[in-house]
């Protein structure tokens, strides 16, 4: 099967794989301060366009990601993803994504 923006790829909470892992309750965490700066904001982005409607994603960094919710405003049509803090630093903020459409 050959994946497009009409076909995407899609992750939801109820899918599965052979490893035999799942994700808890609530949605998986990203803690993207692991991940290599400049391929961060690319791999939150396929994260986020692979999550099917109802579907969320929490990103965790280790500073407010002003930046990243201009470009996902960009990126995205008006009213794609809820938006919420789930926690604001110092050390740590989470930002919970759900898609809405």
């Amino acid at each position: 099967m050959e994946y497009t923006a009409e076909n995407p790829l899609t992750l939801t909470q109820k899918s599965s794989c052979a490893c035999g892992e799942h994700d808890g309750e609530g949605f998986p965490e990203l803690d993207v301060r692991v991940i290599p700066h400049a391929i961060r904001h690319a791999t939150i982005f396929g994260a986020l366009d692979s999550l099917a409607v109802g579907a969320g994603l929490v990103i965790v960094a280790n500073h407010a990601p002003l930046p990243l919710l201009a470009q996902v405003d960009q990126r995205y049509r008006e009213g794609a993803f809820d938006v919420s803090y789930l926690s604001e630093g110092p050390e740590e903020w989470k930002v919970q994504f759900r898609r809405e459409a």
